[in-house]
């Protein structure tokens, strides 16, 4: 099972879902701020992290935004406040996905599960192929772009791949949700907003007029063709 890093400051959330975690067989290590959070990971070395929003001293997007700097580890957002700004900001800031609080144990486990998914399963396809100047290996589970390797979160590769597996192929947000982020009901269209923004600027020359992930208004997301 993945190691999991806590960082929640609330006792009562943060002993509740520990405990869970631990009883399904996880190695927990818990942090109350975003400080120690960011020591425990250069000692634990989590596969996961799941990550509060609000947190004292150092915040959540703080936090987030300071692994990103180093790290494409998987991260989970926890949040009280799901439909609040604050979200959106942790979700351009490199969060993989969020979970509302208080949340079920099995619910806390389903995503984690759904976000590791991500880094395991090649989307469409194996092998190599290109698409311009951007190279994806679908089998090595990597993209690059003019021979640079790109720094991809794992939401973000697993959407890149998707789009890439069927060109010109329009997608709609909730077919997004639920082909990338696995959420089948009707999900938060927030989510895939937020990830082609962030994955806009790691791939495309000018984001603000991509080639490669395109909007197609009205309707969604396709990738190419290429201009």
């Amino acid at each position: 099972m993945p190691r999991v890093l806590l960082i929640e400051d609330d006792p009562s959330v943060r002993e509740g879902v520990e405990l869970g975690l631990r009883r399904r067989g996880h190695e927990v290590r818990a942090a109350e701020t975003g400080e120690a959070g960011l020591a425990a990971l250069k000692t634990f070395q989590p596969e996961l992290v799941l990550l509060d929003l609000m947190l004292p001293g150092i915040n959540g997007v703080q936090v987030c935004t300071r692994i990103r700097e180093t790290s494409q580890l998987p991260i989970i957002m926890l949040t009280a406040r799901g439909d609040d700004f604050d979200v959106v900001i942790g979700l351009e800031a490199g969060a993989d996905d969020y979970i509302v609080k208080p949340a079920r144990t099995e619910v806390i486990e389903a995503r984690i599960r759904a976000v590791l998914r991500r880094l395991a399963e090649p989307a469409g396809r194996p092998g190599l192929e290109f698409h311009g100047e951007l190279a994806l290996d679908r089998a090595g589970l990597t993209a690059a772009k003019s021979g640079e390797r790109l720094p991809l979160a794992p939401s973000e590769l697993k959407l890149l791949l998707h789009l890439a597996a069927s060109p010109e192929q329009v997608f709609s947000r909730q077919q997004l949700l639920e082909s990338v982020w696995e959420h089948s009901y009707h999900g938060d269209a927030r989510l895939v907003d937020a990830c082609v923004r962030r994955l806009r600027h790691k791939v495309e020359d000018v984001p603000g007029s991509p080639r490669y992930i395109q909007t197609v208004r009205g309707f969604g997301y396709r990738f190419g063709p290429l201009r």
